[in-house]
């Protein structure tokens, strides 16, 4: 997918073609912030049913998290390239960068991550706001979430 050229007055800028669509680097987004939301759990071991503790347990970091499995899941099935796209796209939001940066940061995700899915999920669900950087990596693209269908 090729988006928009940026206009900043500046000399034209080539937007590089990234392997993953908009819509799924959003569906991403969201998932991580489902996933960021969540607290340590309250009761290590509940013996109630979830719905008789208001549900809080959904908003507990649980080892068998629904979330991560998910994110894990979409992670794996994805091709080494848009693993190393999705990791690149975060680092280039997170580290104020800009297009011209993005040849380097996606040679350096693709090495880094060796497509491996396990640690590429593992990598981004462990990186404090990685909803945020990837919100700014796709803007940095001129792309954005905005009209695109919630989780």
């Amino acid at each position: 997918m090729s988006g928009p050229t940026p206009s900043s007055g500046s000399p034209e800028v080539h937007v590089p073609e990234l392997t993953l669509s908009a819509d799924t680097v959003c569906w991403f987004i969201a998932k991580f912030r489902e996933f960021d939301v969540k607290d340590a759990p309250t009761e290590q071991d509940p013996g109630s049913n979830a719905s008789d503790d208001n549900m809080a347990s959904v908003l507990e970091d649980q080892p068998d998290d629904p979330v991560v499995e998910e994110i894990d899941s979409a992670i794996a099935s994805m091709s080494v390239d848009q693993q190393a796209d999705l990791v690149a796209l975060m680092w280039l939001g997170r580290d104020g960068n800009s297009l011209a940066d993005w040849a380097s940061a996606r040679a350096e995700a693709a090495r880094a991550r060796g497509g491996h899915p396990k640690q590429a999920a593992s990598y981004l669900l462990g990186e404090p706001m990685v909803s945020d950087y990837l919100e700014e990596g796709l803007s940095i693209f001129g792309l954005s979430c905005e009209g695109v269908e919630s989780v």
